[in-house]
Formats: structure tokens, sequence, C-alpha cells
């Protein structure tokens, strides 16, 4: 079986690529830049080719039996304008099964992917654990975190178990038709994080809630794009209560329970120490 990888050198592509090469199947990993570093595992067929121009993605899916479909791109997760051509393209290319990363509900690519025949799985983390890295530099430098919203609760999973989900549906199958909701197997608040940090770093971290004009003004200082800065503050006011809720989604796929936060913080504490 040879399984196309989108998005195979970001937050969860690199993983499952890695994860998929251990379960010894032939991985192809599509990015738009072959030619740069990648950093991928030894034995992948790396692939150019971008989702945004499907006329490029005719080789990547020559012989291809399964592909991980990423829904949307960028910072702010637009949906993937020719997510519907791309399905088509693979059902034409003889594609038996996916797995896209998205919600799976509304739009023109979950109404393609559900019409069309495909062995087709919905994977939606709730927010990936490794998104705090964001809070590494700022950490290091100053050992404390300030952001609005501090009282927001989301049950966060670790990227390389949503990985274990993808890799385990695209290689065994099983879950067609379905939406599976990942998350991690507690809710926390960016306070509760925090804490974990320190207590994987051995450091004394703060946090302090900031107002949205305090993080408008800090968020401009450390140059943001005005674009970025609104886009984050309509997302953490609007926060359904929804991304607190701990599904059992990612046991029943691989029989064991989600990592927690803290153990993501022990294997990542390097990454905030100075």
């Amino acid at each position: 079986m040879t399984i196309l990888v989108t998005g195979a050198t970001g937050t969860l592509g690199r993983h499952v690529v890695e994860q998929l090469g251990r379960t010894g199947h032939k991985v192809r990993a599509l990015t738009r830049n072959p030619a740069g570093e990648i950093c991928l595992p030894d034995g992948v067929e790396v692939v150019a080719g971008d989702l945004a121009r499907p006329q490029t993605l005719a080789a990547a899916l020559d012989g291809v039996s399964a592909v991980h479909l990423l829904g949307a791109t960028g910072y702010d997760h637009t949906p993937l304008a020719a997510g519907p051509q791309i399905v088509s393209m693979a059902v034409e290319a003889g594609v038996r099964r996916l797995t896209v990363l998205s919600p799976g509900e509304g739009g023109e690519l979950a109404q393609a992917v559900r019409e069309s025949g495909l062995e087709w799985t919905c994977i939606w983390p709730i927010d990936f654990m490794s998104n705090v890295l964001g809070w590494a530099e700022v950490i290091r430098k100053s050992s404390e975190v300030r952001e609005p919203y501090g009282n927001r609760r989301t049950a966060s999973v670790d990227e390389a178990d949503v990985a274990d989900v993808v890799t385990t549906v695209l290689a065994k199958g099983g879950y067609a038709g379905r939406r599976l909701t990942l998350t991690g197997p507690e809710a926390l608040t960016p306070a509760e994080k925090v804490a974990a940090i320190a207590a994987a770093t051995g450091r004394e971290i703060g946090f302090t809630e900031l107002t949205d004009g305090q993080a408008r003004r800090q968020w401009q200082a450390e140059g943001w794009p005005e674009d970025g800065i609104e886009f984050m503050l309509r997302m953490w006011a609007t926060v359904p209560d929804s991304v607190a809720t701990v599904t059992s989604a990612f046991e029943e796929v691989t029989g064991r329970p989600p990592r927690t936060f803290a153990q993501w913080a022990a294997a990542h504490a390097d990454a905030f120490r100075p």
C-alpha cells in the first residue's frame, strides 16, 4: 500500500509520515518545495505538489491507495478551496481510503467527501498540545506567559496521539463514514498548562491574564500582523464550551488512553529551558 500524506512537513504530518514508515507502508510525502530542508525519514518518497493548485497533484496521486488530506490551510484555517477537485482526482486515481483533517461538518469539501464513494474518515483534534510551543521563547526569556481569556479550558491532544489515529485508520480502515473528534484526557486552562511546564522544567513560570487591549498592544509590539491579532482575539472570545469536552475517540481507535499534558510537557521540556 502506498499512502500519500499532505501537509507532510507540518506539526501533524511529520508524525504521520514517521509512524506510517515504521509500519512498513510505502509513504509518499507531499511538499511544495521538495528541494528544501524537510528532514523526513529515510525511505520516504518526497513529491512536489501544492494543494492550492490541484493540477500539480496528478503525479503525487498516481498509484496511491490511501490519502491523508488537509482540510484547511494557513494560521486562520482557511477551508481548502480546491478540496472537492482534489477528492475527485483521488477517486479517478484509484484511491480507496481517505482521512481528512476536518470537523467534517458543512462546506463543499465535506459534501464532496461524503459523495465520493471513498472509505473516508474525518479526524478533528480539538487543539494540539504543541500550540503552546508559541510560549517557548517568552518562557525562556522572561519566565512569564501573558495572554487574554485565561479562564478558557481546552481538552488539548498530543499531536503524536492524533498521528496514531490517522495512521491506524489509513493503514487498517474500520472507521468509514465516521467523524472522530480527538482530545486529551483533561481540559486545562492556560495557567494550568503553564504550571505543568514549570513542573516539567523545574522552573518558576507565571501566568498573567491580559485584557483585549493589553493583548493587542503586546502583539503589535511583537510584530504580529493585524489580521492575525484580530483572528486570535475573535477566536478566543468565542471559544465554545465543547472544546472542553473530553471524548473517548482516541481510546476507541488505539485501545489506550491519550497522553496527558504533563507527559507532553515532560517530553518537550528542553524547548522551554534557557
